[in-house]
């Protein structure tokens, strides 16, 4: 008889669709709406993408170019920019993902989305994956408001285990990268690195395995 974990934690946006190059390009459309020459390149971006969060990254980039600039502001027309795309188009989940959430469904698996971005994203998110994934098929659905400290911070993951009833070692996480990986760990969850794009060629420390398709046998213990 097949032995699997109780439960499969997909812990961000990108563990279940690419979205880097569509985020890259609302930065760019918003920093031209308010009048400012900055441009990021592919190769750009994935160097700023090692200072996580948007806001944190505009605040980064504008001390570099010594400027002042308001970060929030620009961070939440880029977020408005993301959503309004998302909420106009179908994304495609990323490779094995369907499979591996119709396994956990036939074998009930419990599934938990944990993030801990915005509600306005994950709903943009969630809309423009329905063809693809039903989120009342997920146990768990985090967001930034459930938690004081954000990730690297355990306590996103530690909220899903309170909520699956469930303890560290009966779950594994996905994450996509070392920033959220580090997450997971820290509440002590096994935790496979599925990096995007932007991030494949990065070196994780403490990932279970990285991969670049999910297969069904992950879930096996």
């Amino acid at each position: 008889m097949k032995k699997y974990y109780k439960a499969l934690l997909f812990g961000s946006i990108g563990t279940l669709v690419e979205t880097s190059e569509i985020q890259r390009k609302s930065f760019n459309e918003a920093f031209k709406k308010n009048g400012l020459d900055w441009y990021w390149t592919k190769k750009e971006y994935i160097k700023l993408l090692n200072k996580s969060g948007g806001r944190d990254r505009i605040t980064e980039y504008a001390r570099t170019k010594d400027i002042k600039v308001n970060a929030k502001q620009l961070r939440d027309l880029k977020t408005k920019l993301f959503n309004n795309y998302l909420k106009k188009n179908h994304l495609k989940l990323r490779p094995g993902v369907k499979n591996i959430i119709n396994l956990c469904i036939k074998e009930k698996i419990k599934l938990a989305f944990v993030t801990s971005t915005s509600k306005n994203n994950i709903n943009s998110i969630l809309f423009s994956l329905r063809k693809s994934i039903n989120q009342k098929n997920f146990n768990f659905i985090g967001n930034s408001k459930l938690v004081k400290n954000l990730k690297p911070n355990p306590d996103i993951y530690l909220l899903a285990l309170k909520k699956l009833k469930l303890k560290p070692n009966q779950c594994l996480a996905i994450e996509d990268s070392q920033e959220s990986l580090n997450s997971a760990v820290k509440a002590k969850i096994k935790c496979i690195i599925f990096p995007g794009k932007f991030h494949l060629n990065k070196k994780f420390k403490n990932a279970f395995k990285k991969l670049e398709k999910l297969s069904k046998n992950i879930i096996l213990r």
